[in-house]
Formats: C-alpha cells, structure tokens, sequence
C-alpha cells in the first residue's frame, strides 16, 4: 500500500465510515484519486463501500463463496501449485476449508499415493478425479453455502488421524501474527486438524494479512511453512521471524 492509502485507512478506522468528498479534503487530493484508491483497496478487501460512504468490511461475515473464487485466483493458484509441488507422493494430508485450499487439491491430481481427509466437499469432488488418491470425507454439517463440514462430529471424526500435512487457510492475519477466521465451527475444526498434524502448511495470500476476522484461530507459530504470493508485510515481519515459519513466496508466473 502506498503512504496514501495507509492514511486513508487509519482515518476510517479511527472515525468510522467516511464520504469519498471528506476523504479527498482531508488526503488534499481529487475525488476521481479517492475513487480510484478505494477501488484498489475493495479489491484487497482491506476496505468496503457503503450507502453514502466508505468503511472497514465486517469482521462477523465472509466474503460470499461465489465472490471469493474469483478474488485473487491467479494469486491463490500460483500457491495451490507451490504447495502442491512441496508434497511427496505416498503422503498423508488433511486439507481444510478454503478457496486456496481448494487449488492446492487441483494440483495433487497427478500425485500418487496419498490420502487426504478433508472437511471440504469440493476437495472430495475435485480429489476423486485422482486414480491414484484415497480421499476420506468428515462427517458433520454441511455449509449450504460452501460446502464445508463443521461441528461436534467433524471434530471426532478429524481426531481418528494422525496424518504427515495439515493444510489450512484462514480469513484474515494480524501484524502480531495472530490467525482469524469468521465462524467458530469451522475454528474448532482447523484448531484439531493443526493438533493432528505433524507439519502445518498454511496457503493465503496476500490480502489476508490487516484483514479482520471475528474469531482466533491461533497464532503464526503453530505453522510450519507458509505459502503465500507477496513477502510478508514490514509491519507484520518481526513476528513471522519470531514464530520461525518458512516464508514460501510464489511470485509471479
């Protein structure tokens, strides 16, 4: 982000939703350049317009899942495909729910051996065009809205495996390295899928980090590895070299 609109998103953060008029009075810029900066942060969903105005998004609901697929696919896809090249064959894996999850699964399909417990249904769908994958799917509710199993069972369930790879995504990440995500369920499931892995992968791009979740997941340091499109934030550095994750960027095609 550029010096501009870090002042642009302390102002709303600090008095609330803003009009694009007071916000270019107070920046000493035109209106059209508020436009367009608003414009590249609703992109990074770092901001979210509103009847008369501009704010931070919810921190209670997601991104619809229509919407999040198309959001930065090419940036979730160059993850999906370093992550997967990072896998062995004759592994085992629990991947979770997500949009970046699900394109690390699109690239395991030539993998040989391995067998994935997932919480995802979309994972199970797109895995099961694999001959050479054993894909075990979790019992619990499903999420009409995307496809995602949660609950008490799914929680059992995820406890029956001790498995080589965990991999998760999240909604959002602290610059103190803390992990966030909308819906308790779905946290309690991610937090027993980290306890049932001997490594934790974690695939997210760049827009996650500043982005603000309701509920705690966890923090940094429970991570192994960390696949990502962009170098992590200055602001967030200190404690992603504190937690000793391994950094791995996919940079542009």
């Amino acid at each position: 982000m550029t010096p501009r609109h870090r002042r642009l998103i302390d102002h709303i953060r600090q008095h609330g939703d803003t009009s694009v008029e007071e916000l270019a009075n107070i920046l000493g810029v035109t209106t059209q350049t508020i436009r367009r900066d608003i414009r590249e942060l609703e992109e990074a969903r770092v901001l979210a317009r509103y009847h008369g105005g501009v704010g931070i998004p919810s921190t209670v609901q997601n991104t619809d899942y229509d919407q999040r697929l198309s959001m930065d696919s090419e940036a979730k896809r160059r993850i999906g495909q370093l992550a997967a090249a990072r896998v062995e064959n004759d592994r085992s894996l629990i991947i979770n729910i997500g949009t970046t999850t699900e394109e690390v699964s699109k690239c395991l399909l030539q993998h040989k051996g391995i067998r994935v417990v997932t919480n995802n249904l979309n994972v199970a769908l797109i895995l099961s065009d694999n001959p050479e994958a054993e894909v075990i799917v979790a019992g619990g509710l499903v999420r009409k809205r995307d496809r995602g199993i949660v609950g008490e069972a799914t929680i059992d369930f995820m406890r029956q495996f001790k498995v080589d790879i965990g991999i998760i995504g999240v909604s959002g990440i602290e610059n103190d390295g803390t992990l966030l995500d909308y819906d308790y369920r779905e946290v309690r499931v991610t937090q027993t899928i980290i306890e049932q892995s001997r490594e934790v992968w974690l695939v997210a791009d760049h827009t996650k980090f500043g982005r603000h979740a309701l509920v705690r997941l966890g923090n940094i340091a429970q991570i192994d590895k960390f696949f990502t499109n962009l170098p992590v934030p200055p602001e967030a550095l200190e404690a992603f070299e504190k937690a000793g994750v391994e950094v791995v960027v996919a940079g542009p095609s």
